[in-house]
């Protein structure tokens, strides 16, 4: 149940990229259940996207799922361009999409560290930058990092890197912002139940939190969804864990 009403978010603007599966859709789903116009961005998962986009038009809502590979910088101002001519300006830009390669650091190659650094941070950067010209006065932009930036894990060296680095573009933003009145955060979940979760490791991951179980794409979706509210306004270029007490 979204703990929102669902008008909290009406005559809101907002783009989700990498909002067709996982958290970016749990996201999705509860800004659209509260009122809000939403953007679907997605890569390769076109099918998803527009089943999601369909799901809230016939429920009442507008949705648009555009398609834009953030690695690319055409790609970026592509995506604010086309969302802009459909809904309007943005109120909200949630920022979710990555990508992951397992690699020691000692065997990683340039290829992957390309891979992943020109997603995860070259392109989060530059969305990053488009969001803070086009984001309306009073706005909200958040950011989906890591909880594994405050832990240690072998094989995670390259895309750890890259969300530290994202971490950091939050708190400087937030303060180049401020004078608008526009939030900036990130959001570092824990294990969460997507596919980036292999099933062998759950049940370990299960046993880290308290609650005994890992998170579920709402757990993390509602955390975003209350930074994108009105009743954050107070909080901004922090980065805030939803892990289930995991780190």
């Amino acid at each position: 149940m979204n703990t929102f009403s669902k008008d909290a978010f009406k005559g809101k603007n907002a783009i989700v990229v990498g909002g067709s599966r996982g958290i970016g859709k749990a996201i999705v789903e509860r800004l659209a259940s509260a009122g809000a116009s939403v953007v679907i961005n997605y890569v390769n998962s076109q099918p998803a996207a527009g089943q999601l986009a369909e799901q809230i038009i016939q429920q009442g809502g507008k949705a648009v799922a555009i398609q834009a590979d953030i690695s690319k910088l055409s790609a970026i101002r592509s995506l604010f361009e086309q969302a802009e001519e459909q809904l309007g300006p943005p109120d909200i830009v949630i920022v979710n999409a990555a990508d992951y390669v397992p690699a020691l650091l000692s065997e990683a190659t340039e290829e992957q560290y390309d891979r992943i650094f020109n997603t995860n941070t070259k392109g989060v950067f530059f969305v990053l930058q488009e969001a803070a010209k086009r984001v309306r006065d009073g706005g909200r932009i958040i950011v989906t990092s890591s909880g594994g930036t405050q832990m240690y894990f072998t094989m995670n060296a390259i895309y750890l890197g890259s969300k530290g680095a994202v971490e950091q573009f939050v708190r400087v933003l937030s303060r180049e912002l401020g004078a608008r009145n526009i939030t900036v955060n990130a959001i570092s979940p824990g294990f969460t139940n997507t596919d980036l979760l292999p099933e062998r490791d759950r049940a370990v991951a299960a046993g880290m939190s308290p609650f005994q179980r890992v998170g579920e794409p709402y757990d993390v979706a509602d955390v975003a969804v209350f930074l994108a509210s009105d009743a954050a306004r107070w909080i901004t270029g922090q980065n805030i864990g939803a892990g289930g007490g995991v780190f």
